[in-house]
């Protein structure tokens, strides 16, 4: 959908998770075997990931300001199942937060919201305003308020619909 640069660091993995589906045509990567090789999961792991990816997706859509999709698991009751652990490099020092058990795409998607929030960019990640669209996004506007994942597509759609609207 997007023609935007994938999301920085790990970030990425957050962004490529909820855009698994794709809305507008119900596909989902998911369902194949390359779909969950790509993040590690089985056939018995996808009620548990597709219930992150749209946790996931109603945060992002908030970042945006805009209100859940649907009713989902609070991603704060997701990510405490997923303990972080304070790492110190020996050779120099450098600190970062890893998943306590690197296996589980729960612990990975916490370590990856955790090192946005330490570097300040979680918010910038965002849904993209079209209902049916809502593709996972990472904002890189100077002032942060991007609305759409594409403007070729569908921010034009929408200010063409409310050029109509203002026309008729």
């Amino acid at each position: 959908m997007s023609d935007r640069s994938p999301a920085p660091g790990r970030l990425a993995l957050v962004e490529s998770l909820v855009n698994t589906l794709d809305l507008a045509s119900g596909a989902d990567s998911l369902d194949t075997a390359d779909g969950r090789a790509r993040f590690g999961i089985t056939e018995e792991d996808l009620p548990q990931a597709r219930d992150l990816r749209e946790s996931l997706r109603a945060a992002l859509l908030a970042h945006a300001g805009h209100p859940p999709h649907r009713e989902v698991t609070p991603l704060t009751d997701l990510l405490a199942r997923a303990p972080l652990v304070l790492t110190v490099d020996g050779r120099d020092g450098a600190a970062a937060l890893a998943p306590a058990d690197a296996g589980p795409l729960l612990s990975r998607v916490a370590a990856a919201v955790a090192d946005a929030l330490v570097a300040g960019t979680w918010t910038r990640l965002k849904a993209c305003e079209a209902v049916t669209c809502h593709w996972a996004y990472y904002d890189r506007s100077p002032a942060g308020r991007g609305r759409w994942c594409s403007m070729a597509v569908c921010g034009a759609r929408a200010k063409m619909r409310r050029y109509r609207a203002k026309e008729a």
